[in-house]
């Protein structure tokens, strides 16, 4: 039977079983991470895990048609199937992004759309995970009273919607102002309890911690392991799609950073299953608004917690990651890089991605800036297969488009914007625009 439990990143002695609200080592206070029995998943060859995943990969029989559940044994193997909380996440589009990444001089660039999920978010992924455990833990008779999250947009909508279909209550703390409304009235819709705060994400990032060191409030952040459970299905899944071969550099937008070690997580599995043999190169790109792991990398990974400043990239308008230190292990195993875009940069590259058929959210217009810095500097050469995680989608941030085509975004040129043009009702009008503009 194959079997999964929480460890002490730090390496402290002993593991603790899943299904128990913990979320730092009893021992030194430090993150958890859930542990494998990778010998027990030995007993499948690397082709025969192949085949099995890709048997399930969008089928109807309940639960493995989503792309996680369909990985259910490297993911949460003690959930019972009754138990699993599911909308068919996963499973979303590998992009060929040949316009643009030609454009760079990238023309094996692809753009993973995670946005393409039931909530829009790559979050989907781990709510999945953390729902169904919770809904297990108190069919077995435990006692949650609800599950919370600070948020900054996305993870509280995943949430909210998970926990509506299993019949649970959610509590979501928000920062008032800073996520779009869209963001905002997904919540609302399902049914959560939304507290918009006067702080930050940090703020409330603090405050929900608090709540989950109560009895009965289950924290549904990314500093539980659990969630990454989830998310680390990203990696399998890019590989799955390219017919079980490694892309040579993931960038990926970094706030809070739990996506980081996912990914490394993934990839770790499938190596010491024998299901690939390589590593990508890891790539984080964050505002410079809200740089912390930047600045870090540029200082021997020395990290220090900044004040996060207003940023266009508002889910990941972050001063302190809780997964700080899972995020730098991972890029020291994989030859990370870590670059920053500033505001001006995150919206005409978002903007130029655009006009060639995207629709970016701002998050995925930071990870394009830096594409576009680490393609100019040769750090990214033509050569290469390239894959930009988007993270979610664009639809959720149209006010953000909006104010950028209508050159409403404050200290930016908005080089690309491209707005109605107003005419009278006349055919001779519109038979000029069009040569003026064709």
């Amino acid at each position: 039977m194959y079997r999964a439990s929480f460890r002490c990143i730090a390496g402290c002695h002993g593991t603790h079983p899943l299904f128990t609200p913990l979320y730092r080592c009893p021992t030194c206070g430090d993150l958890l991470e859930v542990a494998h029995d990778v010998e027990a998943l030995k007993d499948r060859s690397a082709g025969a895990w192949m085949r099995l995943f890709d048997e399930r990969y969008k089928r109807t029989l309940w639960p493995y048609g989503s792309a996680v559940w369909g990985k259910k044994e490297w993911v949460c193997p003690d959930i019972r199937d009754d138990q699993i909380v599911s909308m068919d996440e996963g499973g979303t589009n590998l992009l060929w992004a040949e316009r643009y990444g030609a454009s760079l001089g990238v023309p094996d660039l692809w753009i993973k759309q995670c946005g393409n999920s039931h909530t829009g978010s790559f979050k989907d992924l781990g709510m999945t995970v953390l729902v169904s455990a919770v809904r297990q833990m108190i069919s077995d008779g435990q006692q949650v009273r609800a599950i919370a999250c600070a948020s900054t947009g996305d993870t509280s909508a995943a949430l909210a919607a998970y926990a509506a279909a299993a019949g649970i209550p959610s509590i979501v703390l928000l920062p008032r102002g800073k996520v779009s409304v869209a963001q905002l009235l997904q919540p609302i819709a399902n049914g959560a309890l939304v507290l918009s705060l006067d702080t930050d994400f940090d703020g409330c990032m603090a405050i929900v911690q608090r709540l989950a060191a109560e009895e009965g409030v289950y924290l549904a952040n990314s500093m539980n392991s659990l969630r990454l459970e989830g998310q680390k299905t990203v990696s399998v899944e890019i590989v799955q799609q390219w017919d079980w071969q490694v892309p040579d550099v993931i960038i990926i937008p970094g706030g809070n950073l739990g996506n980081v070690s996912a990914l490394g997580a993934g990839f770790d599995m499938m190596r010491a299953l024998g299901v690939v043999s390589k590593r990508p190169r890891i790539v984080v790109a964050q505002a410079a608004r809200a740089n912390p792991l930047y600045l870090a990398y540029a200082n021997n990974w020395d990290f220090t917690p900044v004040q996060a400043q207003s940023t266009l990239a508002s889910a990941i308008q972050i001063g302190n990651p809780v997964s700080i230190r899972k995020a730098i292990r991972t890029l020291q195993a994989y030859d990370g890089i870590v670059e920053q875009a500033s505001e001006s940069e995150l919206a005409d590259a978002s903007a130029r991605a655009d006009r060639t058929g995207m629709f970016n959210c701002p998050h995925t217009g930071v990870a394009l800036a830096v594409l576009e810095k680490l393609a100019a500097r040769g750090e990214i050469t033509k050569d290469q297969r390239v894959v930009v995680v988007s993270t979610a989608n664009g639809l959720k941030f149209s006010d953000f488009k909006l104010q950028y085509h209508t050159r409403q975004l404050e200290g930016i040129d908005a080089r690309l914007s491209n707005t109605p043009i107003e005419l009278p009702n006349d055919y001779d009008a519109v038979r000029r625009a069009i040569d003026t503009h064709t």
